[in-house]
């Protein structure tokens, strides 16, 4: 899952659907996440590379040999690094709102959202009710047009996170790892595994043209348009979604 985002933000629903359609799902709480291990606000002593090596620990945990993998926005730069630094374990990718690593030029976020985004640097990172305020405030702004944004399941949502969290502000040690400098740059161009790239037409974080670069860089790279999707999985597109991930992940 995305920045600040354990498990619970990868819909159950979702999961059923792909299980109802003979696929095993697996969702972990990321480093700083839910009941995942925790780090000192502000000193993360982890990487991105870390991260991704996390998610085939975990395979091998189930002693899984290789998975199709699955990622949302930030966790999609994660899924994506672990194919390129374990490509016999990664059978496939599908990344969600999310952009090719390595590739510059493409379009920024929306002028509406980079404001919103600005907001956030005069919020007390340690009161956790302003932190809830700000997700709440987000996880409208990153709807799309498609559907109306449930902002009732939003709040929900956010309280059941913080609530299942034993250091839910230590989530923010996040947003270090994505100025992060990786040295030698790792590149989409280099996954092998195919890649089913899916991405709302209204996304206003990462624009549609992040998700139309995986079809230029990634070798056997599709996109499936969510038509005025956003930077999420809602519940009425979960379907479609569900659909072709099965798809792209059929034997």
């Amino acid at each position: 899952m995305g920045v600040m985002s354990s498990m619970l933000w990868w819909p159950e629903r979702f999961c059923e659907e792909l299980a109802a359609q003979g696929r095993y799902v697996i969702r972990y709480d990321q480093r700083d996440t839910g009941l995942s291990t925790h780090y000192p606000p502000g000193q993360p002593t982890y990487s991105f590379s870390d991260l991704s090596d996390d998610a085939i620990a975990v395979l091998d945990g189930y002693g899984i040999d290789g998975a199709h993998l699955v990622g949302m926005s930030m966790g999609g730069f994660v899924a994506q690094e672990a194919a390129l630094r374990h490509p016999q374990r990664v059978r496939t990718l599908t990344l969600i709102s999310s952009s090719p690593v390595g590739v510059d030029g493409l379009p920024s976020s929306t002028a509406t959202y980079k404001e919103h985004s600005a907001a956030a640097e005069s919020i007390d990172w340690s009161d956790l009710e302003a932190i809830a305020d700000f997700l709440r405030r987000d996880s409208a702004m990153l709807a799309g047009t498609r559907h109306p944004h449930d902002a009732e399941s939003a709040k929900i949502l956010i309280a059941r996170d913080m609530a299942r969290a034993p250091s839910y502000v230590s989530a923010t040690n996040h947003f270090m790892l994505l100025g992060e400098d990786k040295g030698a740059k790792l590149h989409a161009s280099e996954i092998v595994a195919p890649v089913l790239a899916i991405h709302g037409t209204s996304d206003p974080l990462f624009p549609i043209e992040h998700g139309e670069a995986f079809t230029r860089v990634v070798p056997n790279a599709e996109l499936h348009r969510i038509a005025s999707g956003g930077h999420e999985v809602h519940d009425r597109d979960i379907d479609e979604i569900a659909r072709v991930v099965a798809a792209h992940t059929a034997p």
